[in-house]
């Protein structure tokens, strides 16, 4: 069993085309999240997955690997089935590390993370979340919560604060539940990706908008663990003074 990175990158976003060629302080994010996710030892090899000549011109001057996938794809999950297949080395046992195109500071630590998901053999599916510390983010529906079982498995996603906890006051929740950000990494060992990328949307996953919840609906199990660790990722152009700052800081 080996663990590589695939890092789906699309030029095409509403809220901010472009973005996985951003500059940030004299490196483009993209190139950024590959370098972080080489930075692990666990991974054996990572490669960008995109549908656009100009990221792709840039990863070549860059000396980065990538994969030319199709423009049609929903999601990021689907990006990575079709590139996993493209590469021979990666084989059915082996596990396929999907970390978003615009996290260029995931750390080492949350990677190292979701891969020790896999000393269990039967995990399939694995991801990461975080304790939240402010209620307005459990209340923010942009906020995904999750719910985890005594064996840190998901039983649901959602972007509506779960569980309630009925007759306590919402500014007093924190003191009595912890609540779970869910962050956007995932692992899958490849034939579950090739599987789960295979299954029709689930009526949960259209009305939550949240892909997560096709895997639960089709009874597929998701490996959770807890990471202390904030994932920054860059989904406005507003956001990169934000990632400009948190780079400055750490020099």
């Amino acid at each position: 069993m080996k663990f590589y990175a695939i890092i789906p990158a699309r030029y095409s976003s509403t809220r901010f085309p472009g973005k996985p060629l951003v500059d940030i302080l004299g490196k483009s994010m993209v190139s950024r999240v590959y370098h972080q996710a080489i930075a692990c030892d666990k991974i054996e090899a990572a490669w960008i997955a995109t549908d656009d000549d100009r990221i792709a011109n840039h990863l070549k001057e860059q000396n980065i690997p990538y994969i030319m996938t199709s423009p049609d794809h929903q999601s990021g999950t689907d990006r990575c089935r079709e590139a996993a297949e493209k590469l021979p080395q990666i084989q059915a046992e082996d596990i396929v590390v999907n970390i978003q195109g615009d996290e260029p500071f995931i750390s080492v630590n949350q990677i190292n993370l979701i891969c020790s998901c896999f000393q269990n053999e039967n995990t399939a599916i694995a991801s990461l979340v975080k304790k939240l510390d402010a209620i307005d983010k459990v209340l923010d529906p942009n906020t995904v919560k999750a719910v985890l079982n005594l064996n840190k498995e998901a039983l649901y996603f959602s972007r509506s604060p779960i569980p309630y906890l009925r007759d306590v006051p919402q500014e007093k929740w924190l003191e009595k539940h912890d609540f779970y950000k869910h962050l956007g990494i995932y692992a899958y060992r490849k034939n579950s990706l090739i599987e789960i990328s295979s299954l029709a949307q689930s009526n949960l996953e259209i009305m939550e908008s949240l892909e997560q919840l096709r895997w639960l609906s089709n009874g597929y199990s998701v490996q959770l663990e807890i990471t202390d660790e904030e994932a920054l990722s860059i989904d406005h152009p507003a956001d990169l003074e934000e990632a400009i700052n948190y780079l400055k800081a750490k020099k």
